[in-house]
C-alpha cells in the first residue's frame, strides 16, 4: 500500500488529525472538515469515508480495512481499539424503502425520505468482514460481529453476534481490558 504524506494529510483539511496516522493514497476521503482522526490509525485501499453533518470521529489504534465504508449524514464513531474487516459497511442514512417516498441521491431530499441516526462502534469492538451496520447502531464495548451480518439492532458488550439480521451468539472473553493496561503502562514506561 502506499499511504499519503504527513504533508498531505495536514492539507486535507480534516477537523483534526493524530500522530502515526497512515490512509491510503487509494482511500476516497469526503468533507474532510468533517471528520476527526485520532493516533495510530490505519485507513486501507478503496476506503470510502463520506461525513455528512454529523461528521466522523475515529479514536486511537484504530484499523479500517480495505474496501470498508461509512457513509450518511448522522455521526459515526469509531472507538479506541476498534476495527473493521474488509468490506464493512457503516451506514448512518438510508433511504425509506416502504414506496411511500422516492428514492436515491439524485431525486431531490423534498421527494426522498432519507433518515439519519448516529452509529457508535465502542471500544475493542471488532466487525467481520463483509458485515453491514444501519443507522442508530450501538455495537457497545468489547462486542463482536461475525463476518456477513447484518446489524439492525444494538449490541450487548462482550457478546459475539452474528447472523442475517445479527443475533447473540456468545459471550467473548474480557482479558483484552488487562492487556490494554499492559500496553498502556508498557508505552508509558518506554517514554
Amino acid at each position: 500500500m502506499a499511504w499519503l504524506s504527513a504533508t498531505q494529510l495536514s492539507t486535507m483539511g480534516f477537523a483534526s488529525i493524530g500522530e502515526n496516522v497512515l490512509i491510503s493514497d487509494k482511500a476516497s476521503i469526503y468533507n474532510p472538515q468533517n471528520i476527526s482522526i485520532g493516533n495510530n490509525v490505519r485507513i486501507d485501499d478503496f476506503c470510502i469515508i463520506s461525513a455528512g453533518h454529523g461528521g466522523v470521529s475515529i479514536g486511537n489504534y484504530v484499523h479500517v480495512a480495505a474496501y470498508s465504508s461509512l457513509i450518511g449524514s448522522g455521526k459515526i464513531s469509531l472507538s479506541d481499539y476498534s476495527g473493521l474487516s474488509s468490506r464493512v459497511s457503516i451506514y448512518s442514512s438510508n433511504d425509506d424503502y416502504t414506496g411511500d417516498r422516492m428514492t436515491n441521491p439524485t431525486v431531490p431530499p423534498k421527494y426522498t425520505g432519507v433518515i439519519s441516526a448516529d452509529v457508535f462502534i465502542g471500544k475493542h469492538v471488532i466487525i467481520g468482514s463483509g458485515s453491514i451496520i444501519l443507522p442508530g447502531i450501538s455495537l457497545n464495548d468489547g462486542s463482536v460481529i461475525a463476518a456477513l451480518s447484518l446489524v439492525n439492532k444494538d449490541c450487548e458488550p462482550f457478546k459475539i453476534y452474528g447472523g442475517v439480521p445479527a443475533k447473540p451468539l456468545k459471550e467473548r472473553k474480557k482479558n483484552l481490558l488487562d492487556l490494554e493496561v499492559q500496553f498502556l503502562e508498557d508505552k508509558k514506561n518506554k517514554t
